[in-house]
């Protein structure tokens, strides 16, 4: 019987991940089935365990149950503990093993698919909720000159940047103070634009000549913040699918061993139709 993996959460039926590890399995040989496992709002850990039961070996992890697969989880890697929240779970002899390779996918998709050095470079992410704190660590470890976190909410940005100014040149500064500042990448941590907001809550001119635009968000138009980025001069602009791709590349390598070329996978899901 083929090892079984899912990406769990609510909702999921939108999830391009059994089509990502699908194809990573059928270029690795190795023999596994990814299926999509929706879980009631109130039901995680239940559903959770109704996986192991049924032959469960590795789950990725989508909202809103981050915090609640980490909580779930016997042992931790540094960057999801550093998170405090995992979007992958590997099973061992010990109960769930919980990492976050979110991080390691935007870097990945940044650096090697998209050429865009990090190190020496000043980087702003906006936000900082749960996908903010799964990228920090990873960027920090490619030695950029410094982190600006800006929240709607300054006294989470706060909170945030003290947890991480050790491991680094973290600050925050509140959006309204953005005026007159400039950073070589600015990262969209937050679903500003999504819920139809228009107006996004940022000044302009936070582009340097040069500067890369990421949006953590994926879509297949272009996102309100690639817009609102390219309106706004960035040089260079990027949604999230890499960085989907890539931690996908990440989680596979985690539970079988082997690392998946993604070349051709972006291919497959940026094909029309």
């Amino acid at each position: 019987m083929p090892d079984r993996y899912a990406v769990i959460g609510n909702p999921v039926a939108h999830s391009k991940s059994p089509a990502i590890h699908t194809a990573f399995a059928a270029a690795t040989g190795e023999d596994i089935v990814y299926d999509r496992l929706p879980a009631p709002l109130d039901g995680f850990a239940a559903t959770v365990e109704a996986f192991v039961h049924g032959g469960g070996r590795g789950l990725n992890v989508t909202v809103p149950f981050k915090l609640e697969a980490f909580a779930v989880a016997r042992d931790a890697s540094d960057r999801a503990r550093a998170a405090g929240a995992c979007n992958t779970l590997k099973r061992t002899d010990d109960g769930w093993y919980a990492d976050n390779t979110d991080g390691a996918g935007l870097v990945r998709d940044l650096t090697v698919n998209l050429g865009v050095a990090l190190g020496g470079r000043d980087v702003l992410v906006l936000g900082a909720g749960g996908a903010a704190r799964g990228i920090l660590v990873p960027l920090l470890a490619e030695g950029v000159r410094s982190v600006t976190i800006s929240n709607r909410t300054v006294a989470k940005g706060d909170a945030l940047a003290r947890q991480f100014a050790p491991r680094g040149a973290v600050a925050a500064v509140a959006p309204q103070d953005l005026a007159g500042q400039a950073f070589d990448v600015v990262i969209n941590a937050t679903s500003a634009g999504l819920a139809g907001d228009v107006v996004l809550p940022w000044p302009g001119g936070l582009f340097r000549p040069g500067a890369f635009a990421y949006d953590l968000v994926y879509a297949d138009v272009a996102t309100p913040f690639v817009r609102w980025a390219r309106e706004q001069h960035a040089t260079r602009t990027a949604d999230g699918l890499g960085m989907l791709i890539e931690q996908a590349a990440e989680s596979f390598f985690l539970w079988r061993g082997v690392r998946p070329d993604t070349r051709s996978v972006f291919a497959l899901l940026r094909a029309p139709g």
